[in-house]
Formats: structure tokens, C-alpha cells, sequence
């Protein structure tokens, strides 16, 4: 009888206290440990230890992305970067899984947006809806006229297009500008850091790029998932950091300098900022320099001298721009250059790389080479003109889809080498890539997208109150002219390194934009 009243007294008092809640919340912990064991370890003898890491991660992420998509874009912002030196040490029994696990990551983050979306019964209206969607029906309308298999059309589509989804998800998350102003933050802190390593390659006369650089091509069946990188360069002589190649780190280095360069236009009365700002660009611009990227130092250039000589009417731009033309012609007097005869050579200075870009020798060189040049004739020569609407079809020409596929349907039909040199699929122009392939009606859809994108950042530049918010729409501006411009250089729309970041500012500022009302 004693036992019993006492313990029932127990009991009361476990009840009271939660005691008895928390012995049931224990245990069903001890139980759900013990089946997460049971099935760690079956994952690990079924599929072995590589995979069942791969896909235990993989699902933790995407299950996080639905519970709280914003964790998506940052982990995806700080983990591209480093993608492609993080890849070299990927075993190839799990290669394919980490290749595309960023990309599956994007889509993912879009299902999420799409839900809340459905959640909330609002879905906000972007200046970019009618443009993309009318895109997408010329891609499938050239599918179907071209006959083109349907599993080489979408590779074809998601080439171009998967990034995109990233802006859509991004204004329909409607992010607080805390929240990017923090993103902004954490990015230019990489921009610095992989600026920092990208001089210490450089100091290091080369000691550095076997370490870094991803040569190795890795397949999948017959896909080419990383075409390697080919260092015909000589070694320490351009610097690429954690990014593969020169040009991916001066175009990643270009977009956010830009951005930097806008928002210390709007940010010169905050000190600790405009400070902050300054060191990035010092190092970042040292660093551009470095990559002997020309697409990078043009598009640079062009951004600023939006930015700084046009929209800021900034003085300082202008006679910049005078001294350098000085500077520039005395230099040919006195060293008496010949820029005519100029061809690209193994040690090459960054003066002399400049002036090889006007080069009549490299240019037919190129052309007969079959660069990019013979690809900017030969497009609307022979490709556009077999079809000048609707193009050739998604996935045949020009385009990573076409490289990764080993495709020469489209080349044979025409009579064309298999892009660069006759060999690589691809046509170092995406805007010339786009134009082959959805012809000339998805061409104009597709820079409808970039003239909407001018138009919003612009006005909101025009009309924010937030110093902030002006001048992410002043750098991003800069930023979608030099993206315009490199696009005609190679196919950087289709580059992680720069396409994701492109796209998810683009989100950002019609996020803004539709906040201060400056679209509907």
C-alpha cells in the first residue's frame, strides 16, 4: 500500500514537473538514433560509404532548402566558388553526384519558392515573365520544327536557362534587405579572400597552379562532365584562385567589383563601409589584373565608365579615361609597338596582352584558326541564314549542351567544323550560341530579358531612398553591361561562377524594385 502511495506521489510529481514527458521524449529519441543507425548503416552496405554520403548530405540540404530556401542561396553563393578546386578531389564513384548536386540544389531552392508561393495564393508579377515564358515556347516550337531529340532539347533549354530559375525564386522569397545586405557582406569577403590567394599564386611564380588547377576531364557514359582545364599559359603568369580558370575568376571578380564600385558611390558618407569597400576594390582590382582576362578588364572598364562617367557624372572617371588614352598612345610612340603585328605568346605582359586585343594579325589568326571570330561571321552567314526564326534547335549548336553531348548533327548538316578550332562544340559566344539555336524570334526574347533587367535598375537606382538599395541598383547596372558584353566572348551565361550570381542579384533588385514601388 506504502509502495503504491508513493509511487503514485512520483508520478504526480514526474507529471508535474514534465519529468514524465521528457522520460517519453527520451525514449522516442533512443529510438529514433537507433533506426537512423540502422539505416546509415544499411545505406553504407548497400550503396557504400562515398554514396551513402552523397546522398545522406544531399538530402539534408534539400530537406533544410524546403524548411528555409534562403539557406540555399547562401550555401550555394559561398560553395560555387570553390566548387570547381573542391571537385579535383572528388572520387569518381560519387563525380557525378557532386557535379550536379549545386545544380539539383537550384532546383530544389525553385520548388521551394514555388510552394510558398502556392502557399500564400500571391505570386508576385516580374517584368521578366512574358519574355522568359515566350522564350521557353520558341525553344520547344524549334524542337519540334527541327526534329530535335527531345533528351538533347532540354539539355539544350536547361543549358541556358536553369540559372534564370534562380531569379524567379528569388523575388518570389521576397528577401528582406537585411538579409542580402548580409550576403553582399559574406560575398565581398570572398572576393577578397580569393583575391588574396589569387596574388599569392601569382607571388609564387607558379608553385601554386598544379595544386589548384582542375586539369583532369571527367565522363560520365558518354557525357563529358568537366572538359579540365588545358594551362596553355605559362604557369604563374595568369592567376585563377579556387575558380579553374583566369577567365572564371576575373568574370566572378568583375560582377561583384562592379557592385562594390555602385554601392561606395551611395555609401561615401559611412565610413567603416566606404572603408571596408575601398580595401575590396584594392585587392580585387589587383587580383583582375592578374587573371589577364580581357573579357574581364573590358567589361570592368565598361561597367565603371557607366557607373562613374555617365550615370555619377563623376569628373574624376573622365580625365581617368583622358590620362589612360595619353598614356596609352605614348607608350606605343616610345616603345614603337607595332599593335598590328601583336600575337599572343607564352609570358606574355599585361600591356602587351591589352594591345593584342586589336591586333589585325590576331584577328586573322583567330579567323582562320577558327576562334571566335570565324564563329561571329560564320553565324549569321550560314547558321542563321539556314534558319533565321527559329534557329537550328536547343542543343545543337554552340552551347555547353553541344560539347557535353558530343553533338555534331547541326555542324554536319551545315557544313561547319565542330565549333572552336573544329574540335570543342562551342562557339565562345553565348549571345551568338542563343541566336543559332532558337533563331532570331528567341534571340530577341532572350535580350528583352537584359533590356527589362536595365530598365528596373535604372529606375530604382533613380528613385530608392534607401542609400543601400541605390547602390546595389547602381552596381548591378554596371554589372549587366559588362555581363552583355562578355557574353559575346565566351559562354559565361552558362558559367556557375558567374551565371548563379548574375541571376540572383537581378532577383534581388526587382525584389527591391517592386518594394519601393518603383514597378507594379
Amino acid at each position: 500500500m506504502t509502495g503504491v502511495s508513493i509511487s503514485g506521489i512520483l508520478g504526480k510529481i514526474g507529471r508535474v514537473f514534465g519529468l514524465a514527458n521528457e522520460r517519453k521524449r527520451q525514449e522516442r529519441l533512443v529510438i529514433a538514433a537507433v533506426a537512423a543507425a540502422v539505416l546509415v548503416g544499411l545505406a553504407v552496405t548497400v550503396l557504400g560509404p562515398w554514396k551513402a554520403l552523397a546522398i545522406g548530405s544531399g538530402a539534408v540540404v534539400a530537406a533544410l532548402t524546403l524548411w528555409k530556401p534562403e539557406i540555399a542561396v547562401l550555401i550555394l553563393a559561398i560553395g560555387l566558388p570553390l566548387e570547381p578546386f573542391l571537385l579535383k578531389f572528388v572520387p569518381d564513384e560519387i563525380y557525378v553526384h557532386a557535379r550536379y548536386a549545386s545544380e539539383i540544389l537550384v532546383y530544389v531552392l525553385f520548388a521551394s519558392a514555388l510552394l510558398r508561393v502556392w502557399r500564400d495564393r500571391k505570386r508576385p508579377v516580374t517584368p521578366l515573365d512574358l519574355p522568359f515564358v515566350l522564350f521557353l515556347l520558341t525553344a520547344v516550337a524549334s524542337m519540334a520544327v527541327n526534329a530535335v531529340p527531345l533528351g538533347t532539347g532540354i539539355l539544350g533549354i536547361r543549358q541556358i536557362t536553369r540559372f534564370v530559375l534562380v531569379f524567379f525564386a528569388v523575388v518570389w522569397l521576397r528577401p528582406k534587405e537585411v538579409q542580402v545586405r548580409w550576403l553582399t557582406v559574406v560575398m565581398l569577403t570572398v572576393v577578397a579572400l580569393e583575391s588574396v590567394l589569387g596574388i599569392i599564386q601569382s607571388l609564387s611564380g607558379g608553385l601554386l597552379d598544379e595544386f589548384l588547377v582542375p586539369s583532369e576531364r571527367r565522363f560520365f557514359e558518354s557525357i563529358q562532365l568537366t572538359t579540365g582545364t588545358d594551362q596553355f599559359w605559362s604557369p604563374g603568369s595568369r592567376i585563377f584562385a579556387t575558380m579553374g580558370r583566369y577567365d572564371q575568376l576575373g568574370t566572378f571578380l568583375c560582377f561583384f567589383l562592379l557592385l562594390a564600385v555602385g554601392l561606395l558611390y551611395c555609401l561615401h558618407r559611412d565610413r567603416i563601409s566606404s572603408r571596408n569597400l575601398k580595401v575590396v576594390l584594392v585587392l580585387g582590382v589587383l587580383a583582375l589584373i592578374m587573371t589577364m582576362s580581357r573579357a574581364s578588364w573590358f567589361g570592368f572598364a565598361l561597367g565603371v565608365l557607366a557607373i562613374g562617367a555617365w550615370m555619377m557624372g563623376d569628373r574624376r572617371i573622365r580625365l581617368g579615361i583622358l590620362a589612360a588614352v595619353i598614356a596609352v598612345i605614348g607608350y606605343l610612340v616610345y616603345n614603337g609597338v607595332t599593335v598590328r603585328y601583336s600575337t599572343e605568346y607564352r609570358g606574355q605582359t599585361a600591356v602587351e596582352r591589352l594591345f593584342e586585343s586589336f591586333s589585325y594579325e590576331r584577328w586573322r589568326g583567330e579567323y582562320y584558326g577558327m576562334g571566335r571570330l570565324y564563329w561571329m561571321v560564320q553565324t549569321p552567314a550560314v547558321v542563321v541564314r539556314s534558319s533565321p526564326f527559329l534557329g537550328v534547335g536547343p542543343g545543337q549548336y554552340g552551347g555547353g549542351a553541344v560539347t557535353a553531348l558530343g553533338n555534331t548533327r547541326a555542324y554536319e548538316k551545315l557544313n561547319l567544323p565542330y565549333g572552336v578550332y573544329g574540335t570543342e562544340g562551342y562557339i565562345d559566344n553565348n549571345w551568338f550560341s542563343i541566336w543559332g539555336e532558337t533563331g532570331t524570334i528567341g534571340w530577341l526574347f532572350y535580350l528583352w530579358m537584359f533590356y527589362a533587367l536595365a530598365v528596373v535598375s535604372w529606375r530604382l537606382w533613380r528613385k530608392a531612398a534607401d542609400p543601400w538599395v541605390k547602390g546595389l541598383a547602381l552596381g548591378f547596372f554596371g554589372a549587366l553591361l559588362a555581363v552583355t558584353f562578355q557574353a559575346f566572348l565566351a559562354t559565361y551565361l552558362e558559367v556557375r561562377t558567374l551565371a548563379f550570381y548574375f541571376w540572383a542579384y537581378a532577383g534581388f533588385v526587382v525584389a527591391f524594385a517592386k518594394k519601393e514601388k518603383v514597378i507594379g
